[in-house]
């Protein structure tokens, strides 16, 4: 698969396997059909419950598919419950423990501190931040960065950091997608990633007209006209599915390309749904 390359080397698959997936048989079901669909890059979180299974998923695959822990590329992220230097040092630790590994490959700041509800929100992102950078000076994580920092949030920390971010996670779909910030992203040397690439809350991208009438024109699928946008744009996505057949499906976007036309009458799509919490003002 294409890979991306981060700021300091690192490379990251531009398609990773979405997990919000409950703990369990279920997991570790679906994160081994994804090794076999061809995913290597896969996308978990600690409130999302399911980095032990995640693991499991991973160790059992490895030794299915023969494969290395080399061969994988796995992010988690630190919620916003563990924000401060010390919480966040120990959360890090816990993680890494219920994964069963000995290192992650990208640890993200979950969500930000932001003005509405925290008078200190700059120190304390930069705080929880620190808490990233000693980890990776240790050499337990491979690439840091955060998630769901709009540009305001991306500014500040990047002036007060003595490592700056190397990925911006972020909702990130036709009809929302958050332009600026990944603008603001890109021209820092931050790749950006896109959660719910497929749709957010109460989005439904893939009935869309147009995203259909381009899929139709193609011969593809309309995740896969979405999928092909968001890697036209450098971006990389992280979908999800539980269907073998979707899964793959997911990952076929690279025999095909979009004309300039096509890709802005896809950036014309209304908003349909998406951030449900705005960073900016979310209670966190």
């Amino acid at each position: 698969m294409e890979t991306v390359t981060l700021v300091n080397g690192v490379e990251i698959p531009i398609i990773g396997f979405g997990s919000i997936i409950p703990e369990g048989r279920e997991t570790i079901t679906a994160v081994k059909n994804a090794v076999k669909a061809g995913y290597r890059h896969f996308d978990t979180a600690a409130i999302y419950g399911n980095e032990k299974s995640l693991g499991e998923g991973i160790r059992q695959a490895m030794s299915e598919e023969g494969l290395k822990r080399s061969d994988f590329f796995i992010t988690t992220k630190a919620w916003h419950s563990e924000r401060g230097y010390e919480k966040t040092y120990k959360a890090f630790e816990e993680s890494l423990e219920r994964l069963g590994l000995d290192y992650v490959d990208l640890y993200l700041i979950h969500w930000p501190a932001n003005s509405t509800w925290h008078d200190d929100w700059r120190e304390l992102n930069y705080d929880t931040w620190r808490a990233l950078e000693d980890h990776y000076k240790a050499g337990r994580i491979k690439a840091i960065g955060v998630a769901n920092f709009l540009d305001n949030h991306l500014e500040a920390l990047i002036e007060d950091a003595e490592i700056k971010p190397m990925v911006d996670q972020i909702e990130y779909h036709p009809g929302f997608f958050q332009d600026r910030t990944a603008k603001f992203a890109q021209e820092h040397g931050i790749v950006v990633e896109a959660w719910s690439p497929l749709g957010g809350v109460g989005a439904h991208i893939v009935d869309d007209p147009t995203i259909n009438n381009i899929a139709k024109e193609l011969g593809k699928d309309a995740g896969q006209v979405v999928l092909r946008w968001i890697y036209q744009k450098g971006i990389v996505s992280l979908p999800k599915s539980l269907s073998p057949s979707h899964m793959k499906s997911n990952l076929d976007i690279f025999n095909f390309s979009l004309t300039d036309e096509q890709m802005a009458l896809i950036d014309a799509v209304p908003y349909s749904g998406g951030m449900r919490f705005d960073p900016d003002t979310a209670k966190s």
